[in-house]
């Protein structure tokens, strides 16, 4: 019987990180993994596929739409779709052998099978019929999660498709509907839309992006539709009638009222994920879960049972992979008696459409539920010199800072590069910082980022270029 220090059920990016990390601290570290290659969603199905397939089919847009503009003459483009996931494939294969290398440098056991807790130092690995029984001193649950349902309808990742499916398309729909307006919804319509397809988006609610800053949303929308997306808010998908030639999905009024029926030849359902805690044994190990699924944790990542600790998309809080590699690092770091840490209030969230949306911190929604004072900076990209001459100034920057103190509580970004313009204001929010502060601070000419000090001077009214 194998005994380990630490042993880490998952190995997205939460698992791997946290694994990682505790070999650096001198643990005996095993990860289990039930499926065939190493990196959990994000790696395969989820983050770094979409992002491949979004650099793709922008240069696709781009060599269509744009390159005439700058006097780059070029035959209109065709589009190989084979030869597109080839170069999806590729990206996921590099970034799975890289984590299979970091396990190897870090000299961590990497058991194949699914893993089930059987108490407080006791992780059974069952595979292809046979299973062991792995001590170890500490657990890790970092299992990740599911594609949320939707009830009535069901997917079969060929025509009615979760995120999943919706990668691998082997043809261009030529209509997609899309259920939910939330951020992975966004991206993949983004890509088949540049690809040729007409999307159509229903959300439930009345906007798009849940939870984002409300004024960012409602641009980004505008801007969505100048691009030829159609969307359907206040409304529900009800059920999904499948024939031979195409898909009849049935829309109703979220308030209710009448329905209506849209046609489509693949329906996307996006509706968020849910925690996944299948097969782990956690109800009969004594392992708590809350209302709505999610591993029970204290302050320190520790559930209700001695030893077994819980990260990632597992447990509350955003469904972010660097949420979860920050709290892998953390929980790396408290089993091994120190200060592990995460600071919720500085997660950047990212959008990966074109343009981006970034934000870090409070919206406007959630300062004014909250009776915060607070004072607004904003510019826009059309006066920023550098989005000028690329003629990409769609967008705009917003810094919100305390009205008594000016520390920044919140800033969000529409716009070229968006995601990485925001790693800027973490940086400065992590230490505490205010608006003046980074007013002051230098920013080379001309870029992009000089938007986000403009936006910080205009929270005093003493933008420059505006």
């Amino acid at each position: 019987m194998a005994t380990y220090d630490l042993v880490v059920i998952g190995t997205g990016p939460g698992g791997y990180v946290c694994a990682v990390r505790a070999s650096q601290l001198g643990m005996k570290v095993a990860v289990v993994e039930k499926n065939a290659t190493l990196g959990g969603t994000c790696l395969n199905v989820g983050c770094m596929p979409s992002k491949a397939l979004l650099h793709a089919s922008e240069m696709f847009e781009e060599a269509g739409h744009s390159f005439a503009k700058m006097g780059v003459s070029v035959s209109a483009p065709k589009l190989e779709l084979p030869a597109m996931m080839n170069f999806k494939q590729q990206g996921i294969d590099g970034n799975v052998k890289g984590v299979e290398f970091l396990m190897k440098k870090n000299k961590v056991d990497v058991l194949k099978g699914t893993g089930k807790i059987l108490g407080t130092g006791k992780v059974e690995v069952s595979a292809d019929g046979k299973s062991q029984v792995i001590e170890t001193k500490n657990i890790v649950i970092a299992t990740g999660s599911d594609i949320a349902r939707l009830k009535g309808i069901e997917i079969d990742e060929k025509r009615i498709v979760s995120s999943t499916g919706a990668l691998s398309l082997d043809k261009v729909p030529g209509k997609l509907l899309i259920v939910g307006a939330g951020v992975i919804g966004l991206e993949l319509g983004s890509v088949w839309k540049r690809l040729g397809a007409e999307v159509v988006v229903v959300e439930f609610l009345d906007r798009i992006l849940p939870g984002m800053d409300g004024e960012i949303a409602k641009q980004f929308q505008r801007i969505l539709e100048k691009q030829g997306f159609a969307f359907k808010l206040g409304s529900k998908v009800t059920g999904v009638e499948v024939n031979s030639k195409a898909l009849l999905a049935k829309i109703e009024p979220a308030a209710g009222g009448a329905a209506e029926t849209l046609e489509a030849d693949v329906v996307l359902v996006c509706i968020g994920r849910v925690p996944y805690t299948d097969g782990l044994g956690l109800k009969e190990a004594g392992v708590a879960l809350d209302n709505r699924g999610r591993v029970q944790i204290d302050p320190h990542f520790a559930t209700s049972l001695k030893g077994v600790y819980a990260i990632g998309d597992v447990v509350a809080g955003p469904m972010l992979a660097h949420k979860a590699e920050d709290e892998g690092v953390a929980v790396a770091e408290i089993i091994a008696g120190q200060a592990g840490h995460v600071n919720y209030d500085v997660i950047p969230g990212v959008v990966y459409t074109t343009p981006e949306v970034s934000s870090v911190g409070k919206t406007e929604e959630e300062l004014k539920q909250a009776g915060v004072a607070y004072t607004v900076g904003k510019f826009p990209f059309t006066a920023n010199g550098r989005s000028k001459v690329n003629q990409t100034t769609d967008g705009f920057v917003k810094i919100l800072a305390d009205a008594k103190t000016d520390r920044v509580l919140g800033v969000h970004i529409i716009g070229i590069e968006a995601g990485e313009m925001i790693h800027e204001a973490c940086v400065l929010m992590e230490f505490g910082g205010s608006a003046e502060d980074l007013a002051r601070t230098c920013h080379a000419h001309p870029t992009r980022s000089e938007a986000v000090k403009e936006a910080a001077l205009a929270v005093g009214k003493r933008a420059i270029h505006m």
